[in-house]
């Protein structure tokens, strides 16, 4: 079930691509973060923040090399067990108290970590997808099929909805018509699929675009959103403007590690989590944006490349789903910092502060070359 004699036929490559994103992830967050236990003067690197963060990634490398070393044949018995854990987790927030006022996380005491189910319960959803496509591969196009791996999105989709995480919950879309399409679910089905995604893109692409005003979507909207999510929509929300302003601020070189002046003087909110990506950018500037860019295409593509050298429909389904699930963090999250999309809490693989996303990420990352190095395996 784990040998780690696998371990030497995993893509190296993917190994650079993730440390040089880890380090990049621990600079961004040494320079926007101070350490408490030091004099105001006094500059450092190994900030409270940063040690946290190496805990997670220590914990993520973990998981990695014990996911690359495990069966990925194994998942489809863990598959349901998974699942029931990850939506009794879910349910489980609810019970708890909430943290800034919502309900996506729990404390763990002794480690001094925090522990956000829906992090993982996008991976589980697209392991759980995986075995039961592959399982009714022979009737994949019944209606049957295509209601249960509805139902399979849909229960997580809307506890996660719940919490509120409207981010987190719409990334599980992409994922799900990628993975109908690998599945071949009925073609009704995805071009229903695909016409909606795409009305809803083309809605959102109208009002950022200045093409239709924000307001005049006020009435109609707020009958199915709730307030909070409609003010979502607004493209001149000050996070917009100040995301935008911090790139536009770093120019072609950027203004020099820990030499930040907007996003370090509190003007760019959340600059080591959700507005990483801008933070990052008004100090590095295109140069280093075009360097983070490649990393995480080149990540994107070897990711891909699993998918095609797969030796199963199990871990073709797994491999794309999973590539979709990193690609999409990265669209959303950049997307969203550039203005292009509405801000939500998605964070930037790798490179944003958590725990959660990291070990979720690294799991991930940890499959799929655990799918690679067993591709010539029969």
């Amino acid at each position: 079930m784990v040998n780690v004699n696998i371990l030497r036929r995993i893509d190296f490559r993917v190994i650079f691509v993730i440390l040089s994103l880890m380090v990049i992830s621990l600079f961004v967050i040494a320079s926007h973060t101070v350490d408490h236990l030091r004099e105001p003067f006094e500059d450092s690197f190994f900030t409270d923040s940063v040690k946290r963060q190496i805990q997670g990634l220590l914990l993520g490398w973990g998981v990695f090399l014990f996911c690359a070393a495990f069966d990925y044949n194994k998942l489809r018995e863990w598959a349901w067990i998974l699942y029931f854990l990850m939506v009794l987790s879910l349910i489980g927030l609810f019970f708890t108290d909430s943290i800034q006022r919502v309900h996506r996380w729990y404390r763990l005491p002794f480690i001094h970590l925090s522990f956000q189910p829906s992090e993982y319960a996008k991976l589980v959803v697209v392991i759980t997808l995986s075995w039961f496509l592959e399982r009714n591969r022979d009737h994949s196009r019944s209606w049957s099929v295509a209601f249960f791996s509805a139902l399979i999105v849909g229960i997580p989709f809307f506890l996660i909805l719940k919490q509120p995480d409207l981010g987190t919950a719409l990334i599980l879309l992409p994922i799900t018509l990628v993975m109908f399409y690998y599945g071949d679910i009925h073609p009704y089905i995805l071009k229903a699929m695909t016409w909606v995604g795409g009305l809803g893109i083309i809605v959102v692409a109208l009002i950022f675009l200045g093409i239709v005003p924000h307001e005049t979507l006020r009435p109609v909207a707020t009958k199915f959103l709730k307030e909070y999510q409609f003010n979502r929509l607004n493209p001149h929300t000050h996070h917009q403007h100040a995301a935008i302003t911090a790139i536009a601020v770093g120019g072609v070189t950027g203004t020099g590690w820990k030499n930040s002046e907007y996003a370090a003087g509190g003007w760019l909110p959340t600059p080591y989590t959700d507005s990483v990506f801008p933070a990052f950018g008004e100090e590095f500037g295109f140069v280093g944006i075009f360097f983070l860019m490649a990393l995480f295409y080149a990540l994107v593509y070897f990711s891909f490349q699993v998918s095609a050298v797969a030796k199963d429909h199990f871990g073709r389904l797994l491999s794309a789903g999973i590539s979709v699930y990193l690609a999409m963090h990265i669209i959303v999250n950049v997307g969203m910092m550039c203005g292009f999309l509405p801000i939500t809490g998605v964070p930037l693989i790798l490179v944003s502060y958590g725990s959660s996303s990291v070990i979720s990420t690294m799991a991930a990352l940890g499959i799929l070359q655990s799918i690679y190095s067993r591709r010539f395996m029969f």
